[in-house]
């Protein structure tokens, strides 16, 4: 589990200080969780689970989306947006030069 939860602690952005201040115990306390020399009991299993973002089954058993994935499937998202609007561009782009090339034509005829 420490290496989950050191996973989703930097995936935060959290250092050990931060997310011992925010769940009320040591710096040291979160090292030990992280280099599995000791267990969170549940009640703060259920606040780290809330902190990091991840899932309660993620954090215990690696069961779940993980935060690298979830960081994943918004590039994804993002890109294919990015994606989509490059083509619409590009339709409009050939709309544009079409348009171009006709007026070039009647302005080279009607001379």
């Amino acid at each position: 589990m420490g290496g989950r939860l050191s996973r989703a602690r930097d995936a935060t952005g959290l250092t050990t200080a931060e997310l011992a201040r925010r769940l009320g115990v040591k710096t040291s306390t979160i090292q030990a969780w992280e280099s599995d020399r000791s267990q969170p009991r549940a009640n703060r299993l259920t606040m780290l689970a809330g902190v990091l973002n991840v899932s309660l089954s993620w954090l215990l058993h690696g069961i779940g989306a993980s935060p690298a994935d979830e960081s994943r499937s918004e590039l994804v998202q993002a890109v294919s947006a990015n994606l989509k609007r490059l083509r619409r561009l590009h339709e409009e782009s050939g709309r544009v030069i079409a348009q171009i090339e006709q007026d070039l034509l009647r302005a080279s005829n009607s001379q």
